[in-house]
């Protein structure tokens, strides 16, 4: 072997790498150890929001939930640092840039491979149809071209319940709706009880449905809206409580294959769902492909409308359908049971 310090390796004009000579080829191609700092510091931070926003306290404004409700979109920090860190031709920066980059693709790279393995035993779909849906008769038609076998609506005006229950009993001859939200099924319903998420009216039940490969609890919900205030910050907190009541009924359900359905107003990453999301399995996240995104309707950013399973349903596929009348797009799911 020839040591690089050999007096051969020196009549070969080989040189030992050397900080000097690394910060020499730097040089020559420009780059810099001393410019881009903020740059540098701006990716760091996107790295820390990324690596500890559980951290995040909720104290003022919820300011970790509403940080975990657009958690993905802190990817396009990175392009924008690394076009910056180019431009200022700073090895510092790029070289920080790598830390987010590779953050984010761990939390969120799995999510962008299609997952799905093939048709189901049933399809499953819920869609927060909007009390001001502006084409009723467009949902209709989209949910029976669906192929979904259970199907559960929130947010169901009752001067449009008519038009829903009208259009769908043909493919799905049983049904039932407690307060704004609705089960629709083409297998038998049965033991429907109201579940109390203490907003004072019924915006969520549970009900026993008899598939063909077995029985299922189904709970279909719509948890309190969100809002974003300029001085009181992201607001969320009786959706908070609901999600508590909610995820309490569910763990304490007898049946061992439970669905959940509906709008949570809450993504996969907040935290304040955990009583909920710490218990199940999203059909998105284990078999779909991409993000899922299902609100607004007319560009999505984020999925607040979900499925998910307990009790070792296996979801084959996840997708999400076009965009209809309301402003939420549907979102359906593949189920082994």
């Amino acid at each position: 072997m020839v040591q690089a310090d050999s007096p051969a390796a020196a009549a070969d004009g080989a040189q030992p790498p050397t900080p000097a000579r690394g910060l020499a080829r730097l040089a020559r191609l420009g780059l810099s150890w001393r410019r881009g700092w903020i740059i540098a510091a701006l990716a760091l931070l996107v790295a820390v929001l990324l690596a500890f926003h559980a951290e995040l306290p909720n104290g003022f404004g919820n300011l970790g939930s509403l940080l975990e409700t657009f958690l993905p979109w802190l990817g396009l920090a990175v392009p924008v640092l690394l076009a910056l860190g180019v431009w200022r031709r700073s090895a510092t920066a790029l070289v920080a840039v790598l830390l987010p980059t590779l953050l984010w693709f761990n939390m969120f790279g799995g999510l962008l491979t299609d997952k799905s393995s093939g048709k189901g035993d049933f399809t499953v779909l819920t869609h927060n149809v909007a009390a001001a849906n502006t084409d009723p008769a467009g949902t209709v038609k989209l949910l029976n071209a669906s192929g979904a076998q259970i199907v559960a609506l929130e947010e169901l005006a009752g001067s449009a319940v008519p038009t829903y229950a009208n259009g769908l009993a043909a493919k799905y001859p049983h049904h039932v709706v407690e307060g704004t939200v609705g089960l629709w099924s083409t297998y038998p319903i049965e033991d429907v009880a109201v579940v109390d998420i203490r907003i004072g009216w019924t915006r969520a039940f549970r009900a026993h449905v008899t598939t063909p490969k077995g029985p299922l609890a189904v709970y279909v919900a719509h948890l309190p809206s969100v809002r974003l205030k300029f001085d009181s910050g992201f607001t969320a907190g009786r959706r908070d409580v609901s999600a508590q009541a909610l995820g309490d009924a569910i763990e304490a359900e007898p049946v061992k294959k439970v669905l959940l359905l509906g709008d949570l107003n809450g993504t996969m990453n907040d935290r304040s769902l955990a009583p909920i999301t710490s218990q199940m399995r999203s059909a998105q996240g284990a078999a779909g492909d991409g993000f899922g995104f299902s609100w607004p309707a007319g560009f999505p950013m984020a999925r607040i409308d979900q499925i998910l399973s307990k009790g070792g349903l296996t979801p084959t596929d996840s997708r999400v359908l076009d965009a209809d009348g309301s402003d939420h797009r549907a979102v359906a799911a593949d189920y082994r049971y």
